[in-house]
């Protein structure tokens, strides 16, 4: 059964509220999000050169609109890869794209999936939850705001980090679990 797009959004939303926000996993999400500036799309790509086409599409308007209408996207897809090491490996496309449309140090992607899997790390280890969506997404970012945010919450991304993954070990799993549960 296909999951319909406001399934896909709401489950999105649900995550960045509960998780990214609630458990304060991304210090600047809460500002921008509820300024109503982050963008979320969910794809219908078929296959990779779609989506590779909806790419282009969303970094152009990314760089082409003001950071007050739009700071932010998620380019979310929820069933064309449904493995992570697939997706993980055509994160080195993404990165390629990114360079020809001449955006290095411009915008930055990051990536989730709901089966992400830090390297050297064992898949059911609650550290691999800090970049764990319901579906694989493409965090489209612009460097600046990733700076200034990081900038107000003291400078150091790895203390960020680090603190993440604290928070995420005290929760654990079936905390995890609980609170993305749909209602």
């Amino acid at each position: 059964m296909e999951l319909s797009d406001d399934t896909v959004l709401a489950d999105t939303r649900r995550w960045i509220e509960k998780a990214v926000i609630g458990l304060n996993l991304c210090p600047f999400a809460r500002s921008v999000y509820v300024k109503n500036q982050v963008r979320i799309v969910v794809s219908r790509a078929r296959h990779l050169d779609a989506f590779l086409d909806e790419l282009d599409r969303e970094l152009d308007l990314l760089v082409n609109t003001p950071a007050e209408a739009i700071d932010t996207t998620l380019l979310v897809h929820p069933t064309l890869f449904p493995d992570f090491f697939v997706f993980n490996d055509f994160m080195g496309v993404v990165d390629d794209v990114v360079a020809e449309h001449k955006l290095e140090g411009t915008i930055q992607v990051a990536s989730f999936h709901p089966l992400f899997q830090f390297e050297g790390v064992e898949p059911d280890d609650i550290s691999n939850a800090t970049n764990r969506a319901p579906y694989p997404t493409l965090h489209l970012l612009r460097e600046e705001s990733v700076e200034r945010a990081v900038a107000s919450d003291g400078g150091d991304a790895e203390a960020i980090v680090e603190r993440n993954i604290q928070t995420l070990r005290a929760l654990g799993a079936p905390g995890w679990q609980a609170l993305l549960a749909k209602p």
